[in-house]
């Protein structure tokens, strides 16, 4: 009896050598895998997974702020309406406060329904099944001024917040399963650059000669639900993940049929060995809860990566240029009449940037793109600080806060904004994918949350001097990523999830000792 668990544990590492040594007989009987493409339908559902999702994210960060007064009117009117009342002005901020909030709030619910949802129904179901939470709320917010309620759109931003949640998890983990490894950075991107595509669209449309009236805001809201619509019908004919379907579904047959139609070609067999030998190492495993991802020792820097990654991301401060974009000009010394001009002209730059991304992520990687942009973050935000202060003093300071807020732009868009969703695709393996999107997702979400809450109030108490903030975690964030963020480019995730190993210092006889801890007592007692 007392020998059962070092009976397993023999078993278990039987297996293991067992299963290492079919796994280079195999290898050896395949050719050298080929390089991949950028093949007609990886590209095509690339396209219709970003823009049908990630667009969407980035449209409604921005789309709620150039009609802020008009909104706030409606607001008062259909109080007045039901009360033969106006509400008083604290009362009116609290409202649109919600409003806005709602956003991020349902942002961090989505991103706590990805993992039950992304191994029931697979990472293209789960995008299909996510349009829900797009394609209804635009119908609300845009029927909202004429039912004269502005419940329908404090409603809608939830649920375009759990669209948003969603899809800032899966399309990442989707696209990272279906491209092959010398593409997985620059098609990891894609979804960032549609996320600033979108904010640009919802600046433009935003301008006062387009939506951003009175009577146009309703469609300005209502836009969103058109890309959902468009991938409803599109995405059904695309691959779902290979490695879903191999690893999470045993459909050896489907995984084979999906992985031809996007490589163009039928020789896979050396891709195929891969997900095969992923499966293997994860076979004793099992699925990963987030309470398991926590414990697992073997997973320690990785969870830990996430989590600053993903907070410093957020809490640099990007979306404070974005939902209080035009404060922050009209602080900076721009006229009123010339912010919204401004401000899409900080979406133009943000969306070339981030093609610039995508391209360069392959050939510099993550690492470095991630420690020159929060360099340049940091940089700006301690510039914009000290341009903020003497504004009043030099007269030409305010051209200087310009440029300060356009290379902090510059800089996220090329690391801080694209790479740790990238990141967390390449660091995890298949069975702890979706816990770890839980949490970076979370992370993300609630960090935004608590930036949109305070900034206002920060920006009120320390003027010129809340930028600072900013800097230290741009600052603190490279320090981390010097240290212990490794280079992932051009590696298979078997070769990654190795690195991670030996940085976590874990022996083979300790990861064996925590496979079997997982094994149910029947097992263990054999």
């Amino acid at each position: 009896m007392f020998l059962s668990p070092f009976r397993a544990l023999v078993s278990l590492a039987d297996r293991k050598e067992m299963a290492s040594l079919t796994f280079r007989s195999r290898m050896e009987q395949v050719p050298a895998k080929k390089e991949g493409r950028l093949t007609l339908v990886l590209g095509l559902a690339t396209l219709i997974a970003a823009f049908g999702s990630s667009f969407q994210y980035g449209y409604n960060v921005a789309a709620i702020n150039s009609p802020a007064q008009f909104m706030k009117t409606f607001y008062n009117k259909t109080y007045y309406e039901r009360n033969n009342g106006y509400m008083d002005e604290f009362a009116l901020t609290l409202l649109w406060s919600v409003s806005v909030s709602m956003f991020p709030f349902g942002g961090f619910v989505g991103s706590l329904m990805v993992g039950p949802l992304v191994n029931n129904f697979g990472r293209k179901g789960t995008l299909l099944f996510n349009n829900i939470f797009s394609i209804v709320p635009a119908v609300l917010m845009g029927c909202s001024k004429v039912a004269g309620s502005f419940e329908m759109i404090i409603l809608s931003r939830l649920l375009v917040g759990i669209c948003a949640g969603l899809s800032s998890n899966v399309v990442p983990m989707y696209l990272g399963e279906l491209a092959p490894k010398n593409l997985r950075g620059g098609l990891g991107v894609v979804p960032q650059l549609f996320i600033t595509i979108g904010i640009l669209v919802a600046q433009i449309f935003g301008l006062r000669s387009l939506l951003a009236s009175e009577e146009g805001w309703p469609i300005l809201l209502g836009v969103t639900g058109v890309p959902a619509a468009l991938q409803l019908l599109l995405l059904p004919f695309f691959p779902e993940s290979p490695r879903y379907l191999l690893i999470q579904k045993k459909d050896e047959v489907a995984a084979q049929t999906a992985l031809k139609r996007l490589r163009g070609w039928d020789d896979v067999g050396p891709e195929m060995e891969e997900i095969r030998q992923e499966d293997e190492a994860e076979r004793a495993v099992g699925f990963v809860s987030v309470l398991k991802l926590f414990r697992t020792r073997s997973l320690r820097w990785q969870v830990i990566s996430v989590i600053v990654l993903m907070g410093g991301q957020q809490l640099s401060g990007v979306n404070a240029i974005y939902y209080y974009a035009d404060q922050i000009y009209l602080s900076a010394g721009v006229k009123e009449n010339d912010v919204q001009y401004v401000t899409v002209g900080t979406g133009a730059v943000n969306v070339l940037m981030t093609i610039c991304a995508v391209f360069v992520v392959e050939l510099l990687g993550r690492r470095f793109l991630l420690l020159l942009g929060f360099s340049i973050c940091f940089t700006a935000c301690f510039v914009l600080t000290a341009a903020l202060a003497l504004q009043d003093t030099i007269s030409w300071m305010p051209y200087v806060s310009i440029a300060c807020i356009i290379a902090y732009v510059v800089g996220h868009a090329l690391g801080p904004s694209p790479v740790p969703a990238v990141l967390i695709t390449e660091t995890f393996l298949q069975s702890s994918r979706p816990a770890a999107f839980m949490v970076g997702g979370s992370v993300h979400w609630l960090s935004n949350f608590t930036v949109g809450l305070i900034f206002p109030f920060v920006q009120v108490g320390l003027g010129a001097y809340s930028f600072v903030i900013f800097g230290v975690i741009c600052l603190l964030t490279t320090i981390y990523t010097f240290l212990v963020v490794p280079e992932t480019k051009a590696k298979t995730f078997i070769e990654i999830n190795q690195i991670f190993t030996k940085m976590n210092k874990v022996s083979e006889a300790h990861q064996e000792k925590e496979e079997l801890e997982e094994f149910p007592p029947s097992t263990r007692g054999q």
